[in-house]
This record gives C-alpha cells, sequence and structure tokens, in this order.
C-alpha cells in the first residue's frame, strides 16, 4: 500500500472538486497540512473542502487572523493561515492546542512557519504550479491519514 496520491487539478473548478472529495472521505475531522507556494490553490482546496460540508459563504484565507472558525452541526472547522505568522510562539497566544481535538477538522496553510508547535498532521498536502495547472500530492502522516487517502483513492477511481 502507498500512502501518497498524486492528483492533477487542470482548472479552479478542478481543485474545489478534489476538495470536495477530501471533504468526505475526511468526515469532519482530522489534521490537514497545506504547502505550496503562493497562489498555488491552497485557500481555493480549503473552499471545496467547506462547500461540500455546507458552508455557502465566502472561504479567504486568514492570514491576518491566523485562524478563521467554521462551526457546523457536526462539529468544528478550523482554517490556518500562517504566512504572516513571525514567531511560532505567537501561536500560544491564540491558544492554539484548543483548536487541535480529535473532533474537529484543522486545516492549515504554512504549517511549516509554526515549526514544531503543531501536532503532527494526518495528512500533508502540497501544492505545486506547473505550467497553468496545479497538482497535489497527498502524503498519509497518520492511520486516520492513510484511511482518509484509501477512501480518496477509491472516491477518485470510481
Amino acid at each position: 500500500m502507498k500512502d501518497w496520491l498524486d492528483v492533477a487539478l487542470e482548472t479552479e473548478r478542478d481543485t474545489i472538486s478534489f476538495g470536495e472529495k477530501l471533504s468526505y472521505c475526511l468526515g469532519g475531522r482530522g489534521r490537514v497540512y497545506l504547502q505550496g507556494s503562493l497562489g498555488a490553490g491552497k485557500t481555493t482546496l480549503c473552499r471545496g473542502i467547506l462547500r461540500a460540508m455546507g458552508y455557502a459563504g465566502a472561504v479567504k484565507s486568514p492570514t491576518f487572523t491566523l485562524v478563521e472558525p467554521y462551526n457546523f452541526v457536526g462539529g468544528q472547522v478550523y482554517h490556518f493561515d500562517l504566512y504572516r505568522l513571525n514567531d511560532p510562539d505567537e501561536l500560544e497566544y491564540i491558544g492554539v492546542d484548543d483548536y487541535f481535538g480529535d473532533q474537529n477538522l484543522c486545516l492549515v496553510e504554512w504549517p511549516e512557519k509554526a515549526k514544531d508547535t503543531l501536532p503532527a498532521s494526518d495528512l500533508d498536502v502540497e501544492l505545486r504550479i506547473m505550467d497553468r495547472s496545479r497538482c497535489a500530492r497527498l502524503t498519509a502522516r497518520s492511520v486516520f491519514g492513510s484511511e482518509v487517502l484509501e477512501n480518496l483513492k477509491q472516491r477518485l477511481s470510481g
């Protein structure tokens, strides 16, 4: 069993659709860390995940607030953007540990800025720009992440 998956994302709509499929596999929980250059599609992927959960409002990157909470009947989603994080210790001031409960879904853009402050991810998503399209590489980092990845492979092949 390989614990990674590459997916070509030709358009913004493909990225949103892929986020929707990923959302179903996550089931409203987990820790997903998104990496990639500016404009690679991290926030667009998050938008797809949230759309699948029933959120219809604007999804923008919480660059200045660091975290944007979304409340759902089944739980909480926390969308982090750590791009402007100056020091990982800043995360302690916002009570970052309180967000990462097992019942929550945490989507973290620019996790590398936090150094070792965050708990381990379940799934890493690296988005790369390739000509005019994107490529996503998903890597499982936990048992739950492996389950999500296997379910996603089945959903994509069906």
